[in-house]
């Protein structure tokens, strides 16, 4: 187990390292001035643009951009917003926001998508088989922007069951609208995946030869074809955490949340380098991290995979 971790873990760092590197020469190469597009529509005195650039090591060569970087980043100084906030700050204040919000949706996501998949996959061509399928292709097909106006104006202004907004000090109830907004499209994609792996696995050779020896049809569903069903569902719910952090930018906005999407495009609008590259090893690391964690729960989802075999392998 210990060498299997060491081994994922070591593959993690050409992967964040190639994330960052790519990003990293994204944004050098935009165009335009970031010193400028601080000041706006004002003058600049050269002298103060090239003490800025200095600062922010904008007159070196990109290569000696990106290993300072890294240097910085490996005791996590991302440095200072080009307003002159730390980065770290910045995005402790807006990760937490998002965080919470992501997990909401995340537990939204994958209950109800497995639940309402797991349903239509035993119970297929039956009419609530047809029903979910029609509501999971609208989820997928409707913008999220715009199923976040409906939930506001039918749960929120019209029946009035939900807040319409977060606020600024939400409870439970205040996130519970936004969070089924943000894992809607999510969960949709999980429903069909699991409503597919479903009805395939019952009808596979294993699972009529454990009825025909005598074993119950729901012993047999549960513990045979569930289980083996939940494999490729399991990988999709584990990367959706990682962009339900990374694309709540809508939802944010919609529902007047300051997490750190809303804040990423800020940034990135306002040409703010250091803060955007910040964000984006931050949620690269996540990703590979959730990666990380998926192959770990398929080793106890699936027998034949034994972390002792992966490093022979």
């Amino acid at each position: 187990m210990g060498k299997y971790l060491l081994r994922r873990i070591l593959q993690m760092i050409p992967v964040v390292l190639g994330t960052t590197l790519l990003v990293y020469a994204l944004v050098f190469a935009l165009p335009g001035d970031p010193v400028k597009a601080m000041f706006g529509d004002k003058p600049v005195n050269e002298a103060v643009a090239a003490q800025i650039r200095s600062e922010y090591n904008l007159d070196k060569p990109f290569i000696v951009q990106y290993l300072l970087f890294l240097k910085n980043a490996l005791s996590l100084n991302f440095g200072n917003t080009f307003a002159g906030q730390p980065v770290i700050d910045e995005i402790s204040r807006a990760f937490p926001v998002t965080l919470k919000l992501a997990l909401m949706a995340f537990c939204f996501e994958a209950i109800f998508g497995c639940v309402f998949g797991a349903i239509s996959g035993l119970k297929k061509g039956k009419w609530y088989d047809s029903v979910i399928l029609i509501v999971s292709l609208l989820l997928i097909s409707v913008p999220t922007f715009v199923t976040g106006f409906l939930c506001q104006y039918f749960l929120g202004v019209k029946w009035r069951l939900l807040p319409v907004t977060a606020g600024s000090n939400p409870g439970f109830l205040d996130l519970l609208m936004p969070a089924m907004v943000l894992g809607s499209v999510s969960m949709a994609y999980i429903i069909r995946l699991s409503r597919t792996e479903i009805s395939s696995n019952i009808a596979l050779d294993y699972v009529r030869t454990a009825r025909a020896k005598g074993l119950s049809k729901g012993s047999v569903y549960i513990k045979h074809a569930l289980r083996n069903a939940m494999l490729p569902v399991t990988t999709v719910i584990g990367l959706q955490f990682g962009s339900l952090l990374g694309g709540a930018l809508l939802t944010e906005t919609v529902f007047s949340w300051p997490g750190i999407g809303k804040y990423a495009v800020d940034c990135v609008l306002k040409s703010d380098f250091p803060a955007v590259q910040g964000i984006v090893i931050l949620v690269a690391v996540i990703f590979v991290f959730m990666n990380l964690i998926v192959d770990i729960i398929y080793a106890y989802l699936d027998p034949r995979i034994k972390f002792g075999a992966k490093e022979e392998g």
